[in-house]
């Protein structure tokens, strides 16, 4: 008995010590990453405040792989024919090129911005479809889909073989039994319900389809942060969807506990939808290393409109953060106003300060988020920083009807932005995101006029009344803030 506590005592001490080594150097490598000093602060005292907890965190969210660009674009045809036309375009905007309107050639610098950050080729002659809600984005993607002659490709980050799931399901199996070519990506996360009979059965349907970045311990501790949050429908290369929406009954009916989902979706249809299925097969070579080039998934389209659109993607594949870049741009260049739904506040530091300088120069600036959320931590976090945005005389509201999911955001009655981008960190520097980036006033008014009437279904938070919460309240938010970087 003597002999076994005498080794313990030896034994807990190296054990103590090899800890703490470890704690070391996982903190001395974080800061060697060159991070935003936000997380490496935060990351630094979870791990010393927390040291165990902090450790399995870090272990499974701490991994930084932006660097190791996890999905190549360099010698894929498609991106290398995108990256010329963005290239041409950025030297005839450089050497003066002008734009059809005032308006837009105002906003020249935006453009210019997500040509060279982005690739994101500027695309004229595009026809949009603003679609509110579930019941008229899916009565829109079934008409479409019903219509197919060639292919379909769809990305979701949830697929949910519910009520909908099984109805889209159903419908691309019978397309599938005409001869037409599916394609489908679903996040290996956002769609971890999807069990292997429904995979298997896709297939013997002769419906191509992936789990994107699979979780699979131990890999699990790599991949779990970078996640494709991406909902894309290209029909025969004519017609595209993105925005909000994923496939789940949640958007048709509501859920329970809050309300029914208010969400944006975008029906598009000229030369935006090339760039989105750009977007699609890089995701796609990623997930089943096979290029597809064939002219057919490019189909030279007239134009059906007058929309100047540019598609925005950007992620862990990318150099730059571009949704982010260009929601900065749009906001420190706004002249009148800037109005912004999200379901979730947790900016950059550098759109903090784009949105609180806005608003002190006197541009009318407003950010919606829901009063109820599906994210605790998150929403906890949103509502730090709600306080220094008042102070600044930003506009802040809570939408009550129900739970808001958009993302949406409209500048001065001429750029408006739609996506699946939320204005928090893991939109803007670790999820696979894709947003339409539209320059047009039409489009920017019937935006507006959405965002009025969502108001109308919110209350306006004051000042006074913020101050006057709990300091209960208060340390949950300040605490929320500081880990939700992490998150």
């Amino acid at each position: 008995m003597e002999i076994f506590h005498h080794l313990i005592g030896i034994i807990n001490p190296i054990a103590i010590g090899l800890y703490v080594v470890s704690i070391l150097v996982v903190v001395i490598f974080t800061i060697l990453e060159n991070r935003n000093p936000v997380k490496t602060i935060s990351w630094v005292l979870v791990l010393i405040l927390l040291p165990v907890i902090g450790f399995i965190f870090f272990i499974f969210f701490g991994q930084n792989l932006r660097k190791e660009k996890i999905i190549a674009r360099k010698g894929l045809r498609n991106h290398e024919n995108l990256s010329r036309l963005a290239h041409a375009q950025i030297t005839q905007i450089t050497e003066g090129e002008k734009f059809t309107s005032a308006e837009i050639e105002e906003k020249r610098s935006l453009i210019s911005l997500l040509l060279n950050n982005s690739n994101a080729v500027v695309t004229i002659g595009n026809q949009i479809d603003i679609l509110n809600n579930g019941i008229p984005t899916f009565e829109a993607i079934f008409a479409e889909l019903k219509k197919a002659k060639q292919f379909i490709h769809l990305e979701y980050y949830i697929f949910s073989e519910d009520i909908i799931g099984r109805k889209v399901k159903k419908l691309l199996k019978e397309k599938a039994a005409e001869g037409i070519e599916i394609r489908l990506i679903v996040d290996d996360v956002g769609s971890w319900q999807l069990k292997k009979d429904f995979f298997e059965e896709m297939w013997a349907s002769n419906i191509q389809v992936y789990s994107f970045l699979q979780v699979r311990f131990p890999a699990f501790t790599s991949k779990v942060n970078y996640r494709n949050h991406r909902k894309i429908i290209i029909v025969d290369g004519q017609i595209g969807f993105l925005g909000g929406i994923n496939i789940a009954d949640r958007y048709l009916h509501g859920s329970e506990k809050l309300g029914i989902w208010r969400d944006t979706h975008l029906r598009l249809e000229g030369d935006a939808v090339n760039t989105l299925q750009t977007i699609f097969l890089t995701d796609w070579f990623f997930v089943c290393q096979t290029e597809l080039s064939n002219p057919k998934y490019f189909p030279t389209k007239p134009p059906t409109g007058n929309k100047l659109v540019q598609i925005v993607a950007s992620g862990p594949d990318t150099d730059w953060p571009g949704i982010m870049m260009g929601i900065f741009q749009a906001v420190a260049s706004a002249k009148k106003y800037v109005y912004i739904a999200t379901p979730y506040f947790m900016p950059s530091e550098g759109v903090l300060m784009a949105l609180k300088t806005a608003a002190m120069g006197n541009i009318d600036v407003r950010i919606l988020i829901p009063e109820k959320s599906d994210a605790f931590i998150t929403h906890l976090s949103s509502h730090s920083f709600i306080r220094e945005m008042l102070d600044a005389n930003v506009k802040f509201y809570f939408y009550q009807k129900g739970f808001l999911h958009s993302k949406v955001m409209i500048v001065d009655d001429i750029v408006s932005m739609v996506g699946s981008a939320n204005m928090d960190f893991r939109s803007f520097e670790q999820n696979f995101e894709v947003s339409a980036f539209v320059f047009d006033k039409e489009t920017a008014l019937e935006l507006r006029r959405t965002f009025e009437e969502d108001l109308t279904d919110s209350r306006l938070i004051i000042s006074e009344d913020w101050m006057n919460r709990s300091k209960k309240e208060k340390i949950k938010e300040s605490f929320a803030r500081l880990v939700s970087p992490l998150l």
